[in-house]
């Protein structure tokens, strides 16, 4: 059985019905969690198939194409984070003119009816769908009266007394506030992914890179201290750019982590760049030699960084 579906129309998926939560669950937040737990709890409890549903592109950046707002989290990472949350089913919806035409009434009578046989259906708070963001909560339980389901909102997860949302995640980011993001995620922020063979210049420059592509607007970009997972048994300690690399005129976003002292071939492998501190913001030099110098002090800050973490929190990490 495939547990991940693209379209809205089809077939039956889940005959003996399902449990169905909603929302765009990108940085996969404690907020997020909350409400796949929920609704995973509640199809155990019904003896049914729990399905989450999200969006690809998300819906905010099919109505900004020409300048698509920050991106969290890639989608193949949203949809691991939600199977590994308990989903049965992941619903990855393409987010295309006729779906962005499509009356909330439709979407209920076509996918969580048609499709999914939904038996209740979870939302977050203020969660909107449908044409002109016409279907709330209101809509669902009205509709759900009538289709034979029920509809729920999930009281909004606060952390130091706010609500938990991606807007705030992004904003902790782009501050460099890597501790805030960790309480707001339940978890630290880090991108994951293959590595792919870039141009090899950090090679030739004494700092050979792994690179992991990132083919959406980040939420974030600079020089970092990081951990890298995936490559021992322990996080690695390693400094990493994000960002055009401007000095060699790049235009795609590119994460290159520098992993210190390790000898090995990374290319194909699956790996996550955890992010501990900014050290700088991303700046074009004159030359390479200027660059080069620059990534000697980066590297030497994000050493020192890494050993100070390291030593207030033993457990888990590698000695920078």
């Amino acid at each position: 059985m495939s547990r991940l579906f693209r379209d809205v129309d089809g077939g039956l998926l889940c005959p003996h019905g399902s449990v169905v939560c909603i929302g765009a669950f990108d940085g996969l937040h404690s907020g997020h969690r909350a409400l796949v737990r929920r609704a995973v709890a509640r199809a155990r409890q019904r003896g049914v198939e729990a399905v989450v549903l999200s969006f690809e592109p998300l819906p905010r950046e099919f109505f900004a194409r020409d300048n698509p707002p920050p991106r969290l989290t890639l989608a193949r990472a949203k949809v691991e984070g939600l199977l590994e949350l308990g989903a049965d089913r992941v619903g990855l919806l393409r987010f295309d003119a006729r779906l962005s035409a499509m009356s909330a009434e439709d979407f209920v009578r076509t996918l969580l009816v048609g499709r999914l046989a939904a038996q209740e259906i979870w939302i977050g708070p203020e969660f909107r769908f449908g044409h002109r963001r016409g279907g709330d909560l209101a809509l669902l339980q009205a509709m759900g009266g009538e289709l034979g389901f029920s509809a729920n909102e999930i009281e909004p997860v606060q952390v130091l007394g706010e609500r938990v949302s991606s807007t705030r995640i992004r904003e902790a980011l782009r501050a460099g506030d890597f501790g805030d993001a960790a309480r707001l995620l339940g978890r630290p922020y880090a991108i994951g992914g293959r590595v792919v063979r870039g141009k090899q210049l950090g090679r030739t420059l004494g700092f050979p890179t792994a690179n992991l592509r990132f083919p959406k607007t980040p939420a974030l970009s600079g020089i970092y201290a990081t951990w890298v997972h995936g490559v021992a048994d322990h996080p690695w300690p390693s400094v990493s750019s994000f960002g055009t690399r401007p000095t060699v005129d790049g235009v795609e976003p590119l994460l290159e982590a520098h992993l210190f002292d390790f000898a090995g071939d990374l290319y194909g492998r699956h790996i996550e760049v955890e992010f501990v501190a900014k050290l700088r913001d991303e700046l074009k030099f004159p030359d390479l030699p200027s660059l080069t110098v620059q990534m000697h002090r980066d590297a030497d800050d994000a050493r020192r960084l890494l050993s100070e973490q390291a030593n207030r929190h033993p457990a888990g990490r590698a000695t920078a």
